[in-house]
């Protein structure tokens, strides 16, 4: 028996759906190469997922942004999927998972109006949000980001790098009111073998898991520490600008931690 709780936050979708979006989604494939920008200097996308190993329908969404990381050569897509943990006492608990990842995903819900949180859920730029699997709809989403123009603020880069100790600074010309820097710890690629709940006996891959989420006030420069899990992953950070009362991403950014 499922509890309020679990209704409101660990929707997921009917069977049938999921089988027509499938079908969709072989035409949908050729199009992941071909996202491009048409002011690739001032616009972006800055996908986030917000994912779980413990629901069914979360893999397709998981597969669909390794396949945007693969084949898409856009330096201007920025991808992050935050495992919320909702889903853990459903018989798995996500590794990945955290709870300010799902007080995360609620606050697109305030800012948003939505009734609820689901899962597998994708919000581009802090704007427009869709069911994560599905290929047209997240294709159009990027590609409509794509076609806004944003001035370029944001500035990163790596100032120090000691076995797992790292140090971000961030420049950045904005003047926008109420609005954050906010800055993610990435891992770029994992897998679980997942033994119980919704997917058991599958093997899950995952791109772009997001494992530190850190925030300040936006200044004109400042700085973050992160002290990496392990020094055998690549990583990366990414960094955005956000305002705090509609949700909308300004500007953001990343820098891959591999050749540093």
């Amino acid at each position: 028996m499922k509890s309020i709780k679990e209704i409101l936050y660990c929707l997921s979708l009917p069977l049938s759906i999921l089988l027509i979006m499938a079908f969709k989604g072989l035409a949908d494939d050729k199009k992941l190469a071909n996202i491009k920008s048409h002011n690739a200097d001032k616009s972006f996308a800055l996908v986030e997922l917000f994912t779980s190993e413990g629901c069914w329908s979360c893999p397709p969404a998981d597969e669909l942004i390794a396949k945007l990381e693969k084949n898409n050569q856009n330096k201007k897509l920025f991808i992050m999927a935050f495992h919320v943990d909702y889903w853990d006492h459903q018989g798995w608990k996500d590794r990945f998972s955290q709870s300010k990842f799902t007080e995360r995903q609620k606050q697109y819900a305030t800012w948003m109006n939505l009734n609820t949180c689901y899962t597998p859920q994708m919000v581009i730029n802090g704007k427009t949000e869709m069911v994560g699997s599905e290929t047209g709809k997240v294709l159009q989403g990027i590609q409509s980001a794509l076609l806004e123009t944003h001035p370029e603020n944001l500035r990163l880069k790596v100032e120090q790098k000691e076995g797992k100790n790292i140090q971000v600074s961030y420049t950045s010309t904005s003047n926008a009111k109420n609005t954050d820097i906010l800055v993610a710890l990435v891992q770029k690629h994992a897998s679980s073998q997942v033994s119980a709940g919704e997917n058991a006996g599958k093997s899950l891959l995952h791109v772009q898991v997001v494992h530190e989420l850190q925030s300040h006030r936006i200044k004109a420069q400042d700085s973050f520490s992160f002290k990496l899990p392990d020094t055998k992953n690549q990583w990366e950070i990414i960094a955005f600008e956000q305002n705090q009362k509609s949700g909308e991403i300004i500007d953001a950014t990343s820098i891959s931690l591999s050749h540093q």
